[in-house]
Protein backbone atom coordinates (compact mmCIF):
# COMPACT_ATOMS: atom_id res chain seq x y z
CA UNK A 1 0.00 0.00 0.00
CA UNK A 2 1.37 3.84 -0.91
CA UNK A 3 0.83 6.34 1.52
CA UNK A 4 -1.49 8.26 -1.31
CA UNK A 5 -3.65 5.43 -0.73
CA UNK A 6 -3.45 5.43 2.85
CA UNK A 7 -4.14 8.78 3.33
CA UNK A 8 -7.44 8.15 1.36
CA UNK A 9 -8.60 5.42 3.86
CA UNK A 10 -8.40 7.23 6.83
CA UNK A 11 -9.28 10.51 5.33
CA UNK A 12 -5.70 12.09 6.34
CA UNK A 13 -3.72 15.14 5.72
CA UNK A 14 -0.12 15.81 5.22
CA UNK A 15 1.99 17.59 8.05
CA UNK A 16 5.51 17.27 6.35
CA UNK A 17 6.00 18.79 3.12
CA UNK A 18 8.01 17.24 0.16
CA UNK A 19 7.02 13.96 0.81
CA UNK A 20 7.22 10.91 -1.55
CA UNK A 21 3.14 9.80 -1.57
CA UNK A 22 3.98 6.55 -3.56
CA UNK A 23 6.54 5.32 -0.92
CA UNK A 24 5.11 1.64 0.01
CA UNK A 25 3.85 0.66 3.34
CA UNK A 26 4.18 -3.11 4.19
CA UNK A 27 2.32 -3.24 7.58
CA UNK A 28 1.01 -1.43 10.46
CA UNK A 29 1.37 -0.86 13.97
CA UNK A 30 -1.04 1.49 16.49
CA UNK A 31 0.59 1.86 20.01
CA UNK A 32 1.48 4.73 22.25
CA UNK A 33 4.44 2.83 24.08
CA UNK A 34 7.62 3.49 21.97
CA UNK A 35 9.33 0.46 23.83
CA UNK A 36 6.33 -1.76 21.90
CA UNK A 37 7.66 -0.01 19.02
CA UNK A 38 10.34 -1.13 19.23
CA UNK A 39 10.05 -4.55 19.90
CA UNK A 40 7.29 -5.43 17.80
CA UNK A 41 7.43 -3.55 14.69
CA UNK A 42 9.52 -4.74 11.76
CA UNK A 43 11.03 -2.55 8.77
CA UNK A 44 8.49 -1.00 6.38
CA UNK A 45 5.79 0.00 9.05
CA UNK A 46 3.82 3.09 9.32
CA UNK A 47 2.78 3.58 13.00
CA UNK A 48 -0.24 5.65 13.94
CA UNK A 49 0.18 7.23 17.77
CA UNK A 50 -1.19 9.56 19.85
CA UNK A 51 2.15 10.96 20.92
CA UNK A 52 3.28 13.84 19.38
CA UNK A 53 6.55 14.80 20.86
CA UNK A 54 10.22 14.41 18.80
CA UNK A 55 10.83 10.90 21.03
CA UNK A 56 8.15 9.48 18.37
CA UNK A 57 10.43 10.58 15.67
CA UNK A 58 13.75 9.26 16.97
CA UNK A 59 11.93 5.84 17.79
CA UNK A 60 10.57 6.03 14.50
CA UNK A 61 14.07 6.28 13.18
CA UNK A 62 15.19 3.56 14.65
CA UNK A 63 12.67 0.94 14.02
CA UNK A 64 12.81 2.00 10.01
CA UNK A 65 9.51 3.16 10.13
CA UNK A 66 8.32 4.51 6.75
CA UNK A 67 5.55 6.94 8.36
CA UNK A 68 4.05 8.63 11.37
CA UNK A 69 0.14 8.70 11.48
CA UNK A 70 -1.16 11.34 14.92
CA UNK A 71 -4.60 9.91 15.51
CA UNK A 72 -7.09 10.99 17.19
CA UNK A 73 -6.82 14.70 15.61
CA UNK A 74 -4.04 15.54 16.99
CA UNK A 75 -1.33 17.58 15.51
CA UNK A 76 2.82 17.52 16.82
CA UNK A 77 4.34 20.74 17.93
CA UNK A 78 7.32 22.25 15.14
CA UNK A 79 9.89 20.58 17.20
CA UNK A 80 8.71 16.90 16.17
CA UNK A 81 7.62 18.24 12.24
CA UNK A 82 11.48 20.04 12.27
CA UNK A 83 12.96 16.59 13.14
CA UNK A 84 10.96 14.56 11.35
CA UNK A 85 11.84 16.26 8.05
CA UNK A 86 15.50 15.94 9.16
CA UNK A 87 15.18 12.50 8.99
CA UNK A 88 12.97 12.28 6.12
CA UNK A 89 9.95 10.69 8.14
CA UNK A 90 6.73 11.65 6.82
CA UNK A 91 3.80 12.75 9.19
CA UNK A 92 0.40 12.52 8.95
CA UNK A 93 -2.57 12.96 10.82
CA UNK A 94 -5.44 11.26 11.14
CA UNK A 95 -9.28 12.56 12.99
CA UNK A 96 -10.46 9.75 13.52
CA UNK A 97 -9.41 7.69 16.72
CA UNK A 98 -6.47 4.82 17.10
CA UNK A 99 -8.69 1.95 16.86
CA UNK A 100 -10.57 3.40 14.11
CA UNK A 101 -7.85 4.17 12.12
CA UNK A 102 -6.11 1.33 12.39
CA UNK A 103 -9.11 -0.56 11.49
CA UNK A 104 -9.90 1.36 8.09
CA UNK A 105 -6.21 0.18 7.11
CA UNK A 106 -6.13 -2.84 8.33
CA UNK A 107 -9.34 -3.62 6.73
CA UNK A 108 -8.11 -2.68 3.10
CA UNK A 109 -5.60 -5.57 3.65
CA UNK A 110 -2.90 -4.25 5.22
CA UNK A 111 -1.21 -6.69 7.62
CA UNK A 112 -0.15 -6.04 11.23
CA UNK A 113 3.55 -5.92 12.62
CA UNK A 114 2.67 -9.71 13.59
CA UNK A 115 2.55 -8.95 17.60
CA UNK A 116 -0.77 -11.26 17.88
CA UNK A 117 1.06 -14.22 16.47
CA UNK A 118 3.91 -13.24 18.54
CA UNK A 119 1.89 -12.86 21.75
CA UNK A 120 0.03 -16.30 20.94
CA UNK A 121 3.17 -17.86 20.92
CA UNK A 122 5.21 -16.68 24.09
CA UNK A 123 1.54 -17.37 26.19
CA UNK A 124 1.26 -21.05 24.52
CA UNK A 125 4.90 -21.88 25.48
CA UNK A 126 4.32 -20.52 29.03
CA UNK A 127 0.90 -21.98 29.79
CA UNK A 128 1.37 -25.61 27.75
Amino acid sequence: MTIRELLELIEGEVITENIDLDQKVKMGCGSDLMSDVLAFTHEGTVLMSGLTNPQVVRTAEIADIKAIVFVRGKYPPQKTIDLAKEKNIPLLASKYTMFETCGRIYASGLPSCGVFDLTTRQWEDKFK
